[in-house]
């Protein structure tokens, strides 16, 4: 992991690649494309696009999308621990929360996480109290 990010990987891109690589081993094949995100200090989001697999997409075409939802569903909650064991390795974080959702329509995975505050986070905000009063004033 160290000698990716001194090749210049961020850690973004490796969650993101994680993901990708995750998806692949579910489902036989991965997102095109995969963009990971802060969501303020303590969220990330991980967009995949085109991660539905062609049996789906005609699925979707005659109006299926609740069972790809079903099945994506109980997909991600049987292999949530791979996907929370793959970003807290990568951030030296510990996940409060996973969730992954999917939109059949537009062909995109959500994968949402929610860390445990940090040892410097004393209120539980991603802010020191000094910057969370300031913050609360505005």
């Amino acid at each position: 992991m160290d000698q990716t990010r001194s090749q210049g990987t961020s850690v973004l891109m490796e969650v993101s690649n994680a993901m990708v690589k995750l998806h692949k081993e579910q489902f036989g094949r991965g997102p095109t494309n995969a963009r990971t995100y802060f969501a303020g200090p303590d969220a990330m989001l991980c967009v995949l696009d085109d991660v539905l697999l062609p049996a789906e997409r005609k699925m979707v075409e005659i109006g299926q999308q609740e069972r790809v939802r079903e099945s994506r569903t109980a997909f991600q909650a049987a292999t949530a621990a791979d996907f929370v064991t793959a970003v807290e390795t990568i951030l030296d974080r510990k996940v409060r929360a996973f969730a992954s959702g999917v939109d059949p329509d537009s062909n995109v995975v959500f994968e949402s996480f929610w860390f445990a505050p940090s040892e410097s986070d004393a209120d539980g905000h991603g802010m020191l109290p000094a910057e969370r009063t300031a913050e609360l004033r505005e």
